[in-house]
């Protein structure tokens, strides 16, 4: 049976640290398309306080989440338990984006969650998967990109939504 949880305490702090994956679900406030994100590693997430979590958004092939936050600030964040007992823990909040001075570190800015839900369910459909590594993919881009191209790639490619909602402003 699900649970309903008043603030993220040091039991469920210590669970979200382990999980090597979450995801973040947003949605436009009419019509459009709602976007559901992998992130990671689990270590761009800090919980703030009981109530507030926080992530670094890395540079990416769409902005959708940062779109959709500056459209009405709806956020769901998602953990699910891999290895180890089933679980599935949901974040549902307000989020705000705090952009970076220079995308060209390969970071665009922070995504702060101002939760005001917190929930859990069985994850009993949540397959049993065994980590293996990080991917060596992004790495490779980001340099191969360069702190002049990760600008410009966030310019012309983070600036709007595929619904053309507004998202990043283009870096100078």
């Amino acid at each position: 049976m699900g649970k309903i949880y008043e603030h993220i305490d040091a039991k469920l702090a210590e669970w979200i640290g382990r999980q090597r994956l979450f995801f973040v679900a947003t949605a436009p406030s009419e019509g459009g398309h709602v976007n559901v994100s992998p992130k990671g590693p689990i270590g761009s997430l800090r919980i703030l306080d009981d109530r507030t979590i926080e992530y670094d958004d890395h540079v990416g092939s769409g902005a959708e989440t940062i779109a959709h936050l500056h459209d009405n600030g709806r956020i769901c964040v998602m953990f699910c338990a891999f290895d180890g007992p089933p679980r599935i823990v949901r974040l549902h909040g307000r989020g705000e984006v705090q952009p970076a001075s220079d995308p060209g570190t390969g970071v665009r800015g922070t995504i702060r969650v101002h939760v005001d839900r917190i929930s859990d369910s069985c994850g009993y459909g949540v397959p049993l998967l065994e980590y293996v590594g990080e991917r060596p993919q992004r790495d490779a881009w980001l340099a191969k990109k360069g702190v002049d191209g990760l600008r410009a790639y966030v310019g012309e490619k983070n600036a709007t939504s595929i619904d053309g909602l507004p998202a990043l402003t283009p870096p100078r």
